[in-house]
């Protein structure tokens, strides 16, 4: 078994502590730091004090940030599947002659 970390996390002011893969180290650190970002400039934004309320809010930006890239990319992929079957059609058009 790959050796864990020991790390603590702060989180809207709260610490977290996590037993985790070194792997995972950089990427959990960056988004504690994405999402106390993103909990001050709500807070500035829109005057909400509540942290719950904050917390869903970013909660919300996250995860439609991950479904709008899973759309694009099912955009990107039927998109270059339509130019693959173009080329293979014109390539077998180009053989057969």
């Amino acid at each position: 078994m790959a050796e864990m970390l020991k790390i603590k996390l702060s989180v809207a002011n709260r610490v977290y502590p996590l037993t985790i893969p070194p792997s995972q180290e950089e990427g959990l650190r960056k988004a504690a730091k994405k999402i106390d970002a993103m909990i001050k400039q709500f807070e500035q934004s829109y005057s909400v004090r509540d942290k719950q309320d904050v917390l869903a809010m970013c909660a919300l930006q996250f995860a439609s940030q991950v479904e709008q890239k899973t759309l694009d990319k099912e955009y990107v992929n039927e998109h270059v599947e339509e130019k693959l079957n173009t080329l293979n059609q014109m390539l077998e058009l180009h053989l057969s002659s």
